[in-house]
């Protein structure tokens, strides 16, 4: 099963979201972190399964490693969010 990475960030007085480096704009968020992460669940699964209709080409996800590296990211902490999808 892939995995992908799910970068957390929250603010004062706001929920936690959920964002994917390696799909633009699939953001979701969850009032606890165990309903952002299952939030983020069905975000990707419901993406990228319009990806393999529409014919789009679905990444492979890259090593957490390289994600936390990038500079982008310097203040949200990494998940993988597991790529369910039928």
């Amino acid at each position: 099963m892939r995995q992908y990475v799910g970068l957390i960030h929250k603010e004062d007085a706001s929920d936690y979201g959920v964002s994917f480096p390696d799909f633009p704009g699939v953001v979701t968020a969850g009032a606890t972190l165990d309903e952002a992460r299952e939030f983020a669940e069905q975000a990707l699964a419901f993406h990228v399964e319009g990806m393999i209709e529409d014919g789009a080409p679905v990444p492979k996800p890259p090593p957490i490693e390289q994600i936390e590296a990038d500079r982008d990211h310097p203040e949200r902490a990494s998940i993988l969010v597991p790529l369910k999808i039928s």
